[in-house]
């Protein structure tokens, strides 16, 4: 599963996994974006703790770190 073949994922140059392993962090990598959206959307608003955010933008540079975005 790369861009090329879905056009969701491209891996970055010199990672490799095999597809099944490949999919699972293509799911997680899904979730981290939408957590990462939602958590934009609630740092509007005073309830939400800055860990939150801290942890969502390692998150999202865990990705950026195997994926092309």
């Amino acid at each position: 599963m790369n861009k090329k073949d879905n056009n969701l994922w491209e891996l970055r140059p010199g990672i490799k996994m095999d597809q099944t392993t490949l999919e699972s962090v293509a799911q997680i990598a899904c979730a981290l974006k939408s957590l990462s959206l939602y958590t934009t959307l609630v740092m509007d608003q005073d309830d939400c703790p800055p860990e939150l955010q801290r942890t969502v933008d390692d998150g999202v540079a865990a990705i950026g770190k195997l994926f092309v975005v």
